[in-house]
């Protein structure tokens, strides 16, 4: 993977499209994957300050994104997966400090039952004179491992729970893990989101998909202005946009609006290699078994990029 990030971003220029980033835990050693020290966070607000950046309530985006209006490329959004407590005790303050907006999605159940790490209803509703509160489950689950009967029962209970405790609707939800498939994708477009955020490397643009925007993280060794380089590549995904149960991926089809003849193809555990493309488009034998249950794949252009996560589902095919 490093070296392919080495490739991609050799010789660019810093400015990229907009930005949409996610945090989990703040100060928070316990869990240095999904942790933001404190001091890390501060370096971030102040590399936007100094270079131009404009940190810019979430809405303002995806206002920007239905209208089909250009988004402007010194544009930043930044959100909070999983309502942990040590947003509120650590994280919070520097967020007001800079007087940096936030979109805080919520896992209702782990604040509905007082699990230990999670903030309460009382602190969501104070945090929320500050930044927007949005909808992240019910239950965390593996989303794609619900039956459609199992996963409507989450958005159901989840969202009744969320309206009644806090007397808002949110406008946006995240996926679990960012993890989803088609099948999922659709289901949770019928409860009318606004927007929905996957949690996959990337950047927006005003052809980006509401419904399936990237938000890179920037918790444990993240590299801010290597993540600020992306730009957004408008593709179309023909193939492969699901992992069935066997894990085979035979070929990949991608077509793009980029007048290009090479490109590039990272798949994560099996790495990145240069490709043709036919008029720029993607089409290249994959032939590979994928034995994890998520595979990362990723076609770029350039320093533009379009990912996909491939996510076994455990009913699909099922509509």
């Amino acid at each position: 993977m490093k070296s392919f990030l080495l490739s991609l971003f050799f010789g660019l220029t810093l400015w990229a499209d907009a930005h949409i980033f996610v945090y989990h835990r703040f100060n928070d050693s316990r869990y240095p994957t999904t942790n933001t020290s404190l001091e890390a966070l501060r370096g971030q607000f102040d590399y936007f300050k100094n270079n131009g950046y404009e940190v810019v309530p979430l809405s303002q985006i995806i206002d920007a994104l239905h209208a089909k209006k250009e988004i402007p490329n010194h544009w930043v959004a930044l959100t909070i997966d999983d309502n942990y407590k040590s947003f509120y005790d650590h994280g919070f303050a520097i967020f007001k400090e800079y007087g940096y907006p936030f979109s805080m999605f919520v896992y209702v159940e782990a604040t509905e039952k007082k699990y230990g790490d999670f903030m309460s209803w009382e602190q969501l509703k104070e945090i929320s004179k500050y930044g927007s509160i949005e909808f992240h489950s019910l239950g965390h689950p593996n989303m794609t491992r619900l039956s459609n009967e199992a996963l409507k029962k989450d958005f159901d209970t989840g969202l009744d729970l969320f309206e009644k405790r806090l007397g808002i609707k949110p406008h946006y939800f995240s996926y679990p893990f960012g993890e989803f498939s088609p099948r999922v994708k659709k289901i949770a477009q019928s409860y009318g989101f606004e927007a929905i955020f996957n949690q996959t490397m990337g950047a927006v643009a005003s052809f980006s998909d509401p419904f399936d925007l990237d938000r890179s993280a920037l918790v444990g060794k993240s590299d801010l202005p290597s993540a600020l380089k992306y730009k957004a590549l408008n593709a179309s995904w023909i193939e492969p946009t699901a992992l069935c149960g066997d894990g085979k991926v035979g070929r990949l089809h991608v077509k793009t609006f980029e007048n290009a003849t090479k490109g590039g193809i990272y798949i994560s555990e099996h790495g990145f290699r240069e490709v043709i493309l036919d008029n720029g488009e993607f089409k290249t034998d994959i032939n590979k078994t994928l034995t994890k249950e998520r595979t990362r794949i990723m076609v770029s252009v350039g320093n533009k990029i379009s990912t996909k996560l491939l996510v076994k589902d455990e009913y699909y095919g099922i509509k």
